[in-house]
């Protein structure tokens, strides 16, 4: 495991050039009409909107960069990267670890629940594109209900098996749900779609720097702090009218 962790953090290795199919991959399961629901999410930014904190292009891209660093940074995309790890070596009980701990530094319940349904969705899609059978083994406990299936593990778990590069794919994992968020908030608040891509814009610098930052972290370094959104997730069930689930 130290030579492989050597290789994911030497980024003038040659594994650190992806090959077109592993980008088409990495494409095919981000696009947005990839059916495992990440549309139907807002992580709390619903609340934020409906109590009048997001309004501009500014204090979106504020509360994307909030998220990205404090929430994402610190938790699914290290989890990814570790349980990318496991997988390479098959390690079962690593993986049943890593599921674990994902749930549990979900704070709000509306988090852990919109990590299951993401990653019960997502193994039930991805599957049939499997090359070798431990994902299907894995897909046989999350149906016997023997563990959740926390999207983060099983994406990390699958870009293992497909021979993804891990920071390429950790960073179109970021790219994803921040893109994710912006559409949503384009559909929630009043702004145009030129709005949106123009916020996207802004947080391409960010994303690549939340990558690149999370190929020097660990185990050790998951935590959340972004309480504000955690809060805001569970707050998300009173609202008055909600379009999205989180």
């Amino acid at each position: 495991m130290k030579q492989l962790k050597e290789d994911l953090n030497n980024r003038s290795n040659t594994v650190d050039i992806p090959t077109d199919t592993a980008l088409l991959q990495l494409f095919q399961i981000h696009d947005s009409a990839f059916p495992i629901g990440s549309f139907t999410q807002s992580y709390g930014m619903e609340t934020y909107i409906q109590e009048d904190l997001i309004q501009t292009k500014t204090e979106l891209v504020d509360f994307c960069t909030s998220f990205l660093f404090h929430n994402l940074v610190r938790g699914d995309a290290i989890l990814i990267k570790e349980a990318y790890l496991a997988a390479k070596n098959q390690d079962v009980d690593r993986l049943l670890y890593l599921e674990q701990l994902c749930g549990a530094m979900k704070l709000a319940k509306e988090s852990r629940e919109a990590s299951v349904n993401l990653g019960r969705q997502f193994i039930r899609t991805v599957s049939p594109l499997a090359t070798d059978d431990f994902l299907a083994k894995w897909k046989e406990r999350i149906d016997s209900k023997s563990i959740k299936g926390h999207y983060a593990v099983l994406y990390g778990i699958y870009s293992a098996n497909m021979e993804i590069n891990v920071h390429h794919a950790i960073m179109m994992y970021l790219f994803a749900a921040v893109n994710g968020l912006v559409q949503n908030a384009v559909r929630a608040v009043p702004f145009g779609q030129n709005t949106g891509v123009q916020a996207m814009h802004e947080m391409i610098l960010p994303i690549t720097e939340a990558a690149e930052l999370v190929d020097t972290l660990g185990e050790e370094d998951i935590s959340n702090n972004a309480l504000g959104i955690e809060l805001a997730s569970m707050k998300h069930e009173y609202l008055y009218s909600r379009l999205f689930i989180s």
